[in-house]
């Protein structure tokens, strides 16, 4: 009788099997940040290298800056997007609710910053729309091939 209890009380302290999942879980999310901060510094390096570009054909400093503002927004944009995908995956994945709601509400965070930073180098600062927008645009184009292309690496 007491080898059938300290045989059940061993069953108890045992980990159950499922639980080599959890460090799965955690090389996975490691990776996630990894890659993460290597696209933000493709981007930045990207948008270094257009504006650099962009100063070097067009000859005006006041196009180059208005490059680089529309680029450092999608930089902004992205390490935003980094910090979120970071924050969302401390909070518990039992609740499927709060997480979409954090999610949508992440996402709505991301455009209305893009938003009112963009409408502050055009409006404010006085920036060539054009310029700025085609710095946005190329930005956020490496955001996503940089994405891709380490995500296929890895």
């Amino acid at each position: 009788m007491s080898k059938e209890v300290g045989n059940e009380s061993q069953e108890r302290l045992t980990p159950p099997v499922n639980a080599a999942i959890i460090a799965a879980l955690f090389e996975a999310e490691a990776k996630e940040k990894k890659l993460a901060r290597k696209v933000v510094w493709l981007q930045m390096a990207v948008t270094l290298l257009i504006a650099g570009i962009a100063y070097g054909t067009e000859a005006t400093p006041q196009f180059a800056i208005a490059v680089l503002s529309g680029g450092v927004v999608s930089v902004l944009n992205g390490a935003l997007l980094a910090w979120r995908m970071s924050r969302a995956a401390q909070v518990s994945a039992h609740d499927a609710h709060l997480q979409l709601r954090l999610m949508y509400f992440y996402a709505a965070e991301r455009f209305m910053v893009v938003v009112a930073l963009l409408a502050l180098c055009m409006a404010v600062l006085k920036l060539s729309p054009l310029a700025v927008l085609g710095g946005f645009v190329l930005g956020q184009a490496a955001l996503l091939s940089a994405r891709l292309l380490l995500r296929l690496k890895y």
